[in-house]
């Protein structure tokens, strides 16, 4: 069964999401895209809150969300327990999340990377895994 990885923005990453989402499918993940559907002004806070509660609960391994700058969406979802979400716009940040944080969750701006960029830091992000050791020591430590 492949890995389910869900995908949330608000409007501003309307034309990146499909485009993130054709690439990981591409990749042999098993997408669960939870929107928006249209271009109207929405609220980053309720789309990264949804997309983390699809995390903790199991339901999805992992998730993907987009703002303008990748903060306030990542700030939703890192209020959701059991959330590691970090906001990265190069690659060699993508792949310590997972690495040295165990994060579950990656947060992008799509005013700050552009699609080539983005699909790389996906790539990164999907690539890696956690190292254990003296990192789980510290991941304990923030899930307190």
């Amino acid at each position: 069964m492949a890995t389910r990885i869900v995908l949330s923005s608000d409007h501003a990453a309307l034309d990146l999401r499909p485009k993130i989402a054709a690439h990981i499918q591409a990749l042999g993940y098993e997408v669960v895209d939870i929107g928006p559907t249209t271009s109207e002004s929405t609220h980053y806070p309720k789309h990264g809150q949804a997309a983390a509660e699809r995390v903790a609960s199991g339901d999805c391994e992992l998730g993907i969300i987009l703002c303008g700058t990748g903060q306030g969406i990542m700030m939703a979802a890192n209020k959701v327990p059991g959330i590691r979400c970090g906001v990265c716009m190069d690659t060699f940040s993508a792949r310590m999340i997972r690495e040295h944080n165990n994060a579950n969750m990656l947060s992008m701006g799509v005013r700050v990377v552009g699609e080539g960029l983005a699909l790389d830091i996906v790539d990164a992000f999907l690539n890696a895994k956690f190292e254990g050791g003296r990192h789980a020591t510290r991941v304990d430590m923030i899930e307190g």
